[in-house]
């Protein structure tokens, strides 16, 4: 089958006589990419809406999930001064938060989903959206992409400093677990936050560097801004819909670091 997430129709074909779409395609991290609007925030929105239009012209399809982010809930000025704390499926970042602090996947992330949600009711389509934290577990591709790349040079002390970030964290296996509910499960509706717990950057290494001493951590904190703000994330609604308790930092992590060394790659 064809399928270029920037050319209009190219999944026509592929979803024609399908019941379910899974649209769960999106650059995640382009840190050394001065093109961003092409390679990051373009493919973004632009991929949604060309995939849910395909899904619009096929009277097949019963219900489609897209995955989005906790990026396009966490971003807000009320979080950052601490007016709220706890976060849900009600909450959305604020474009003029993210540009100002220079977050793009976060600022690609809210437009898309709020386009999707508009095709979706424009079109009568039945949209389920999963919106995880940052995924970590084994890596399942043959190299580390992405979020896993990022784990992989701040416990090989690459980068010269690590995130400072506080930001929920989800096994990858709950992440696929809630995509298959969210598909399956006839109650299942709107948005499905998919987090375990919310945590800094240092406390992960220093839980890291406890149980895997020999490895060169990096111990230096960024100093950019307004990615670190102390929140927690609400998964009650995944929850009642009996959504099993998700794994914990030390599983996901343990998996992680083991998968990266069943692989060669520390």
């Amino acid at each position: 089958m064809k399928a270029d997430l920037m050319e209009e129709g190219s999944f026509d074909e592929a979803i024609q006589g399908v019941d379910g779409v899974f649209h769960t395609a999106s650059p995640v991290l382009v840190p050394y990419d001065d093109n961003v609007q092409a390679t990051l925030i373009d493919p973004c929105i632009k991929g949604t809406l060309n995939v849910l239009t395909s899904c619009s012209k096929a009277s097949s399809v019963k219900r489609v999930v897209l995955t989005s982010s906790c990026s396009s809930i966490r971003y807000r000025f009320d979080v950052q001064e601490q007016q709220i704390s706890s976060l849900n499926e009600s909450h959305w970042s604020d474009l003029e938060y993210c540009k100002r602090h220079n977050l793009l996947y976060a600022y690609a992330k809210t437009v898309a989903e709020k386009e999707a949600w508009s095709v979706a009711k424009e079109s009568g389509i039945d949209l389920v959206v999963v919106n995880p934290s940052f995924v970590v577990g084994p890596l399942l591709a043959p190299q580390p992409t992405s979020t896993l790349l990022l784990i992989l040079s701040i416990v090989k002390g690459l980068r010269g400093e690590y995130p400072n970030t506080t930001v929920g964290f989800v096994h990858i296996y709950d992440v696929i677990a809630a995509h298959i509910m969210a598909m399956e499960e006839s109650k299942a509706s709107g948005r499905l936050v998919c987090s375990s717990s919310v945590a800094h950057w240092t406390q992960i290494i220093e839980m890291l560097r406890t149980k895997y001493p020999s490895y060169p951590f990096e111990n230096k904190c960024s100093s950019q801004e307004g990615d670190n703000n102390a929140h927690s994330m609400d998964t009650s609604k995944i929850q009642q819909l009996g959504f099993p308790a998700f794994k914990s930092l030390p599983e996901m992590f343990d998996d992680c670091i083991k998968s990266f060394q069943d692989k060669g790659f520390l």
